[in-house]
């Protein structure tokens, strides 16, 4: 995996400061630590850091065409290049490395923007064509690797893998985007396209920015959308074996490397079932990587032993103290905006340990989405239920009403616990999920913050990222709609931004075998009951997975990647967290209700309540007040509330 960044003139041919550009690469050096190489030319200049994968002796970057007129930069892997090598060259392009990244310039003379529908991978890159003067930057369908940019006041156009190296060209202001706020509070992580800043955004998935010299930024143009029809006419039985060889294929793909390649493994299904096949595909043992927790509670190593040991993996396990929450600094720095998934913690330690026996890993990410497994699937689909029996003119009043008046009992016996039921019949679906996933929910957010911050957010809600993309769905099943929603904001905001930044920390290229695009197609078409049938999520992939892998990996409680922070939070890190929540930092944006962080502080600490959650996000959010915003290399003397900018 690599590195990119560049500054791009978009209204002449100014000079670009070498010097300035060195640093903005040297920013991620951790994302290649191989090689670096810069191309400069007037009003251009562009970046690289290598982690070298395939083509070990010949595929340095920048790398040109024929001529030398197209040059380009580039993160990911393009798993077909071997299937376009050919096709381009018998339209007369000539081959000088044996690297995928070749084929991206070659693609792009013979088929222009539309050569990014020909890729099948995870990518972001950067291309120059000096004969066009054009800029082109592409992100993949997915949204596995990133790519960030923002236009400066005088025409300069900065893009980069990750933001600190835009904050290291010395021009990006760190004016905090309100918007963005709400939508860290609510999500955990802010959606794209926004970022926390209010000059930078991220280029969406499966999107393209083309950029002429001379010629405003326009916006990103999207490529490709997943198409929920659900209409296929398949049989199970038809349905396990295509699924088998669509699996195969695509970690055979994810399998081409000339550096030591394994997997991590969890021991829950998904993970499993990619270990389970690729041990089917290698002639070798599969190198296998796992973390213990010293708390049972979280521990799942066991049943990744089972796999281990059924696969004869050369296994690795890393035992993760019960009190591993010295990273929280460290993650701040590395996420570069505020992002709170504690999940976060153990995932930079499993890419750790990996690091030391292999340079490239298969992953189990996005089995989730596509498969039907979170647990939030099912409790939304019984609400579903519900809310279908009356028309929702006639529950939103009626429930809304009752919800407000029914007290919160989280004390109380789960059958009593009736509040939030009655909130969630007065909604409609896409609010209800959106409800449902929030960290700190509406009525939260509305303690939380300020008088002043509510006035500079002029009433935006975060719930209107969903509402976006709920509007482009085009479906009506109820849970091929959550499916759409969580692949284009969870999947890519959360579970893509936390492996690959973890990943990259310690030169570690991750691969997703159950993100391959034509998998995710397919999958689209299949009815809802092959995903979530009764109470049992990932229905057809558990089927399929039957004869490879044990009955208690496939149906045993899901019990996720996570670490205790209920119990940090009144134990370990209980000053800590009352230093943050009621200190300086916090309190000098006067963007929160110091009475409300009292309240959260003290009902955990009590055993009250179980404000883990909403804690760490505020934790999380200090972190990165000292670590980022008033860190170098702009050192800011304080957080500055940038006016609302509506998307």
């Amino acid at each position: 995996m690599c590195g990119i960044t560049g500054i791009f003139d978009t209204r002449g041919r100014s000079s670009i400061d070498r010097a300035v550009l060195t640093r903005m690469n040297e920013a991620q050096h951790h994302r290649g630590p191989d090689e670096g190489g810069l191309h400069v030319e007037p009003g251009v200049g562009l970046g690289h850091r290598r982690l070298s994968i395939i083509d070990l002796s010949t595929g340095q970057q920048p790398l040109y065409n024929e001529d030398g007129s197209v040059c380009v930069v580039y993160n990911g892997e393009i798993y077909n290049y071997l299937e376009l090598i050919p096709e381009l060259q018998a339209l007369g392009h000539v081959f000088h490395t044996r690297s995928d990244t070749e084929v991206i310039v070659h693609a792009w003379e013979a088929w222009g923007e539309a050569s990014v529908q020909r890729f099948r991978g995870m990518f972001a890159f950067a291309l120059w064509d000096r004969n066009r003067e054009t800029l082109f930057l592409a992100r993949d369908r997915l949204g596995v690797k990133p790519l960030h940019y923002a236009l400066l006041p005088d025409g300069t156009l900065l893009f980069g893998s990750e933001l600190k190296s835009l904050l290291a060209h010395g021009g990006l202001r760190k004016d905090v985007d309100p918007l963005a706020v709400e939508e860290y509070f609510a999500l955990g992580y802010v959606a794209e396209p926004r970022t926390i800043f209010m000059q930078a955004r991220k280029l969406p998935p499966a999107s393209t920015l083309l950029i002429k010299r001379g010629q405003a930024v326009g916006e990103p143009r999207e490529y490709w959308d997943v198409n929920f029809t659900v209409d296929s006419r398949i049989d199970e039985a038809q349905a396990r074996e295509e699924l088998t060889e669509r699996l195969k294929e695509s970690i055979r793909l994810r399998l081409m490397s000339e550096v030591p390649l394994g997997a991590f493994l969890s021991g829950g299904v998904d993970s499993s079932a990619v270990v389970a096949l690729m041990a089917g595909l290698s002639d070798d043992p599969v190198n296998t990587c796992s973390i213990a927790f010293t708390d049972p509670a979280f521990n799942e190593s066991e049943f990744a032993k089972k796999v281990a040991a059924r696969y004869n993996t050369n296994h690795y396990v890393d035992v993760v103290e019960s009190e591993d929450f010295d990273l929280i600094d460290t993650l701040a720095s590395l996420y570069d905006e505020p992002y709170a998934d504690s999940s976060a913690i153990p995932t930079y330690r499993v890419c750790q340990l990996a690091r030391r026996h292999v340079t490239v890993a298969l992953s189990g990410d996005g089995g989730d989405e596509s498969f039907g497994g979170y647990r939030r699937y099912r409790l939304h689909m019984m609400e579903e239920q519900m809310r279908s029996m009356l028309p929702h003119g006639i529950r939103r009043p009626v429930f809304g009403l009752l919800g407000r008046l029914y007290p919160k009992a989280d004390w109380a016996p789960r059958f009593l616990r009736a509040k939030t039921t009655f909130e969630g019949m007065a909604r409609t679906p896409v609010e209800a999920y959106f409800h449902s996933v929030s960290i700190l929910r509406g009525p939260m957010r509305d303690k939380l913050f300020s008088d002043r911050f509510k006035r500079e957010i002029a009433g935006y809600d975060a719930r209107e990222v969903f509402e976006r993309h709920a509007a482009r769905a085009g479906t009506d099943d109820p849970l091929a709609l959550i499916q759409y929603l969580d692949l284009k904001t969870y999947l890519v905001g959360d579970i893509n931004t936390k492996v690959d930044k973890a990943s990259m920390a310690h030169s570690l290229e991750v691969r997703e075998p159950l993100m391959d695009h034509p998998l995710i197609e397919w999958l689209a078409t299949l009815p809802s009951s092959f995903k979530l049938r009764g109470r049992e999520g990932k229905y057809l992939l558990k089927k399929t997975m039957e004869p490879l892998l044990p009955e208690d990996v496939l149906y045993r409680p899901k019990m996720g990647f996570a670490v205790p922070l209920a119990r940090w939070f009144r134990g370990p890190l209980k000053e800590r967290v009352r230093d943050a929540m009621l200190g300086a930092r916090l309190a000098d944006t006067g963007w929160f209700d110091r009475a409300y962080l009292q309240h959260l502080v003290d009902a955990h600490q009590s055993g009250a309540r179980d404000y883990s959650a909403s804690l760490w996000t505020l934790l999380m959010f200090e972190a990165f007040l000292r670590n980022v915003l008033d860190g170098s290399p702009a050192k800011a003397s304080g957080a500055q509330l940038a006016s609302p900018v509506m998307p």
